[in-house]
């Protein structure tokens, strides 16, 4: 297998491709392994806890990107500064793609792929005017304040039936998400229009955060808590929406994942968290990385991600 570390790999081509079939197929996930992690698995990536933790650093600070494709950005090119089309350099920064540039291949939303390329790939015309900031410096942290993000997740966690409440708790304890007892139902937000649509949901979780706790720390702890739920820990109320992976899971590999999608939402938006001391911890105990999915990581981190800035549309339950 050719390496990821420089060009398009044929073999990555193929893989997203696939990727995308068998999502829209349904496939079980014991029936077919995501593309990406065979992929990884091939080529004997971020097995290491240095490679591991660059990687998530590397995703962690470039927010231009969803974490997924910020991953496939690393591993084609791990010093990638800020990409973009060629139509995109062109119409808003002024600059052509150099001839011997080679792209990157990235997911494109509502479709297959689709093809960016570095600053460092690009030259200015004569009449473009200098990089902004966010170009120069892409990795600068940013406020380590929470805004409208708690407040937004809360109500689009309530679309997949979760109720996030606050407990007094004691300093130690920080969290938690189980499975609701049945029969009760929440109301969801359908539409963020002035009539403001609901729209009754089976309560089916109960995430605790520690009402003592600061605004920052209880994000943190929502989105570890999330992190579980989305990468499939506590099973799932419909395989389409995302997998049950609970019974094939180790609990170490259960708390790494969880951790792993804290350490890169929490992250990209400025806010410290002890995610990275966790990761560093276990991973200078234990050399490998244990055996997780990048593909659910990534995924979960994006969609915690989207739901801290706007509603997000009602699950369809068929």
């Amino acid at each position: 297998m050719s390496s990821l570390d420089g060009g398009i790999c044929p073999s990555l081509l193929w893989q997203i491709d696939y990727t995308e079939r068998v999502m829209e197929s349904g496939l079980d996930e014991l029936q077919s392994r995501t593309a990406l992690d065979e992929l990884f698995e091939n080529a004997r990536k971020y097995k290491t806890g240095s490679e591991y933790l660059k990687m998530l650093k590397f995703v962690r600070k470039f927010r231009t990107y969803s974490p997924f494709n910020a991953m496939l950005i690393y591993s084609q090119r791990p010093g990638a500064r800020f990409v973009a089309t060629a139509h995109r350099w062109s119409k808003d920064h002024g600059r052509v793609i150099k001839p011997a540039a080679i792209p990157i291949v990235i997911l494109q939303p509502r479709g297959p792929v689709m093809f960016v390329f570095d600053v460092s790939d690009t030259e200015p015309l004569q009449y473009a005017l200098p990089l902004p900031e966010e170009i120069e410096q892409p990795f600068e942290v940013r406020s380590g304040n929470i805004g409208k993000e708690i407040e937004m997740t809360i109500e689009n966690a309530l679309r997949d039936g979760v109720r996030v409440s606050e407990k007094q708790l004691g300093s130690q304890m920080a969290g938690s998400i189980q499975k609701a007892d049945s029969g009760r139902h929440v109301n969801a937000v359908a539409s963020r229009s002035p009539e403001r649509k609901v729209k009754q949901v089976p309560l089916r979780y109960d995430l605790i955060v520690n009402g003592n706790h600061s605004r920052e720390t209880r994000y943190v702890t929502m989105v570890h808590e999330l992190g579980h739920l989305y990468c499939g820990h506590l099973g799932t109320p419909n395989g389409k929406w995302w997998h049950d992976r609970s019974h094939y899971i180790k609990p170490e590999e259960k708390e790494f994942e969880a951790e792993s999608v804290a350490f890169l939402v929490c992250g990209r938006l400025g806010i410290d968290n002890p995610s990275e001391s966790y990761l560093s911890g276990y991973l200078k105990e234990n050399s490998a990385v244990p055996s997780i999915s990048l593909d659910y990581v990534m995924k979960a981190a994006g969609l915690i991600e989207k739901m801290g800035k706007d509603s997000l549309p009602l699950r369809k339950e068929n």
